[in-house]
């Protein structure tokens, strides 16, 4: 017993004790956030270009609410049967919400009847790269971006599923997105993804849904 008393009053063991008791509770706000706050992702490929490029760095925000336009890491694997070996999360922009409507026509995108803004894409983007087509033509499978793989879940929907999302890439003509596999599931998303806030143009990422019907 005295010997366990004169190892506390050491010198030496109360110096340990305070060295290694902030390091531990540093260890464990880390993991907190990182299990239930914010998870580091890292773009792959230029599906989101020019607002966000191959190999940037973001993170995702867990808790934050889901909004047209916002932009989403979800996993693809789950979602995307032609993803790439070795590929596992996917970066993309919310269009539509549960109960939406998604109708894209000669350049312009529309939900709910209602024009969406796209002042964070070129124009080569919104026309070429967008097409023709509403939600009724992609989930009928006879579109030119469904595949016999894509998961369109009934092969009729006119309006995004509960828990569910329809999403694009802002790099249109390159952005493998619901367009080719069908409404991505609320389970299957990471988070709310955002760039830092010493990122350039992270207005375009972090707060154009703020902005996302056409004035």
């Amino acid at each position: 017993m005295n010997s366990i008393k004169k190892i506390i009053q050491n010198k030496s063991f109360k110096n340990i004790i305070e060295w290694i008791i902030p390091i531990a509770i540093g260890l464990t706000v880390a993991i907190i956030i990182r299990l239930f706050l914010v998870v580091p992702v890292t773009v792959s490929g230029d599906s989101m270009f020019p607002n966000l490029h191959d190999k940037e760095r973001t993170f995702a925000f867990l808790p934050a609410q889901i909004k047209r336009g916002s932009v989403v890491a979800f996993d693809a694997r789950a979602e995307d049967p032609g993803i790439q070996p070795g590929q596992k999360y996917y970066i993309k922009r919310v269009i539509g919400i549960p109960g939406d409507t998604v109708k894209a026509e000669n350049g312009k995108l529309f939900v709910n009847g209602k024009e969406v803004n796209q002042e964070y894409l070129d124009k080569s983007q919104k026309n070429a790269g967008t097409g023709n087509w509403d939600l009724t033509l992609l989930s009928s499978g006879n579109s030119e971006w469904t595949t016999t793989t894509s998961h369109w879940n009934d092969k009729k929907a006119n309006k995004v599923p509960a828990n569910s999302y329809f999403v694009l890439g802002d790099n249109r003509a390159e952005s493998e997105d619901s367009r080719y596999f069908g409404f991505v599931s609320k389970k299957h998303i990471l988070g709310v993804d955002y760039k830092y806030p010493w990122a350039s143009n992270k207005k375009e990422v972090n707060s154009q849904w703020k902005e996302f019907f056409a004035k």
